[in-house]
């Protein structure tokens, strides 16, 4: 009750507005950014395509770069943290951004796990190498294909060797963090008369790990179960 005797909701509450307040950039750090709520072990959404240094439109879902470069300097940074899962469902993306991010994962000290549920396709494939333990779920798959670009192409043999280049960045990077050989990796990216007008592989689960390209068929409970095995 208050001076004038109207009942008062926020008394021995004081906490009360800030608690709602939270709530709420939680949850909106979820809706916004795709990642979880502080906790041991923080998670982090990969979707749709991922968005480079061009605004795509507003009807396609997108990770945004700008959004995840920081979130895992700040994963890294925190004492409260143990380890991070990276959740990935993506058709690709930009490939600077995307070879950004999986760098950026790469080089962290803290347990990091992936775990490719639907797909985890073209740049996908680094991001999805990049943590220190990688699992896929049998029913989802993977991408593999050359650098491709939109727009105007000038065709001359400038145009021909940064291609080669590029591809050269995604090879070195996938091997070096996966025991998939080069050789067999070039292989499924060359591939000819398996996707139609296109040339690449399309990996399963099963394949993906039996190739080594990921380390394990597993599902939330075994990426969890193993950061937590990590983290102490």
């Amino acid at each position: 009750m208050n001076e004038t005797g109207a009942h008062n909701p926020t008394r021995g509450r004081a906490n009360w507005p800030r608690v709602i307040f939270m709530d709420e950039v939680k949850r909106e750090d979820i809706k916004e950014l795709g990642t979880s709520a502080p906790s041991a072990i923080q998670v982090l959404t990969i979707i749709g395509q991922i968005e480079g240094h061009q605004v795509l439109a507003e009807e396609n879902k997108t990770t945004k770069y700008e959004h995840v470069l920081p979130l895992l300097a700040a994963v890294e940074e925190s004492p409260d943290v143990k380890g991070l899962l990276i959740l990935l469902n993506t058709v690709g993306g930009d490939i600077e951004a995307g070879l950004a991010i999986a760098e950026l994962i790469a080089g962290m000290r803290k347990p990091t796990a992936s775990l490719v549920l639907g797909g985890g396709h073209s740049i996908g494939v680094p991001l999805a190498v990049a943590a220190k333990r990688s699992f896929i779920v049998p029913s989802a798959s993977m991408t593999i294909h050359p650098v491709r670009m939109n727009g105007t192409v000038i065709g001359v043999s400038q145009t021909y060797e940064y291609f080669n280049r590029t591809r050269e960045r995604i090879v070195r990077f996938v091997t070096a963090n996966s025991r998939i050989s080069r050789e067999r990796f070039l292989e499924y990216m060359l591939r000819t008369g398996e996707i139609a007008n296109d040339v690449g592989s399309i990996i399963d689960g099963e394949e993906a790990v039996s190739c080594g390209l990921m380390d394990c068929l597993g599902s939330l409970a075994d990426a969890l179960g193993w950061l937590h095995g990590q983290a102490g």
